[in-house]
């Protein structure tokens, strides 16, 4: 086992993924993961995925924290945070309680920072009609 260079935790590197190797399918992982090949699917680990330099990933990420600095197409749900480091290139849309953009990182897509649905102190649409409805009734 390897001990992580770049993250804030104290955990091991479990699985490394080499720069020639590529992976297809779901991958559930209980320790760190590191991706400087390819990997397609999804992948659902309880720590940290780093998507290395070389990396080349398309799938879901499920993790508690995410650093990507090579090329991710995909969602990323990370109950932590997510990094997207200078080089990296990322398309998709991510979910996490804390993000971290460093300059130079390409990143298209939405975040969503927040655990339930935004309450702006209004309605939705349908429930809005309903009450419109009811008070016309009532008159």
């Amino acid at each position: 086992m390897m001990k992580k260079g770049n993250s804030e935790s104290d955990g091991v590197m479990n699985t490394i993924i080499g720069k020639d190797t590529v992976i297809t399918g779901t991958l559930e992982l209980k320790g760190a993961l590191r991706v400087d090949g390819t990997v397609k699917g999804k992948i659902i680990c309880d720590d940290c995925v780093t998507v290395g330099v070389t990396g080349k990933v398309e799938a879901e990420i499920e993790a508690n924290t995410a650093i990507v600095a090579g090329h991710l197409v995909g969602n990323i749900q990370a109950t932590e945070k997510i990094e997207l480091q200078a080089k990296c290139e990322m398309d998709g849309d991510l979910r996490t309680k804390s993000l971290v953009i460093e300059q130079g990182a390409i990143f298209c897509g939405a975040c969503n920072m927040k655990d339930t649905k935004p309450d702006l102190g209004f309605l939705p649409p349908d429930q809005k009609k309903e009450k419109e409805a009811q008070k016309q009734n009532s008159k």
